[in-house]
């Protein structure tokens, strides 16, 4: 049986990419800050294990913990939707802490035993925001395209050991809990000059069309994980496929 690693299994799109690679056989190491055995199902496939992904100790005790692993998910992130003015640098350092170093820190810890067996995959959840601009979340957007670009040289770098590297772009979720998961980062920030801007944007979030919803995601991770020939970059949801070809 293969091992998977995930990180921010408790909600979302960790949540779902846990359950479905239990339910393919796949032993999960679902990682979360504050472990709650609740938040999943019972599945004798399924451990949930404590990982903080901007604390170099957790990382360390997790991954010796883990012990060997065949595929690393870096899912763990959240976003901040504010206009850039009036957002805190201190809230930027702690979107680029979990987004970017967290993801990095945890494929750095990994790495050696994939070098060494020569095999392994590392899938890397970014956005799709990376493929368009969109107002209000410059720092959020900044961080992932750090993760696309340090992914595209580790995936180079890789090749030669037989291991393999892939970014998972998913698109607007209003399913999962993004949303409610920044907000206490941008509680108090003043709107007042950007005030039209901000209403536009929030109700955009609720607006029909097509969306990403987690088992999207699921999907995509597994295809990147299981399928050799899965390109570099895989689009997740019905709006994130629409961005990749330019729409």
């Amino acid at each position: 049986m293969k091992t998977v690693l995930i990180t921010g299994c408790s909600s979302g799109f960790g949540l779902e990419t846990a359950q479905y690679f239990a339910e393919r056989d796949w032993k999960v190491l679902a990682t979360m800050r504050t472990p709650r055995e609740d938040l999943l199902p019972a599945h004798e496939n399924l451990r949930v294990l404590s990982l903080d992904v901007t604390d170099p100790d957790s990382i360390r005790k997790a991954v010796e913990t883990a012990g060997s692993i065949d595929a690393l998910v870096n899912n763990a992130g959240f976003g901040a939707a504010a206009p850039f003015e009036v957002t805190p640098i201190q809230t930027i350092r702690e979107v680029f802490e979990t987004n970017a170093f967290g993801t990095m820190a945890v494929t750095q810890a990994v790495l050696p035993q994939f070098r060494q067996r020569k095999t392994g995959v590392v899938v890397n959840v970014s956005s799709s925001v990376t493929l368009k601009a969109i107002p209000l979340i410059g720092a959020y957007a900044a961080s992932k395209a750090a993760v696309n670009a340090f992914t595209e040289s580790m995936a180079l770098e890789l090749g030669a050991f037989g291991v393999r590297a892939h970014l998972v772009l998913p698109g607007r979720a209003p399913d999962t809990r993004f949303a409610e998961n920044g907000r206490p980062h941008m509680h108090g920030l003043d709107h007042a000059a950007y005030a039209g801007l901000v209403q536009g944007f929030m109700a955009g979030l609720n607006e029909p069309g097509p969306v990403t919803h987690a088992r999207d995601v699921a999907e995509a991770v597994w295809r990147a994980v299981t399928d050799p020939s899965s390109p570099l970059r895989i689009p997740a949801g019905a709006d994130a496929v629409l961005w990749a070809q330019g729409g």
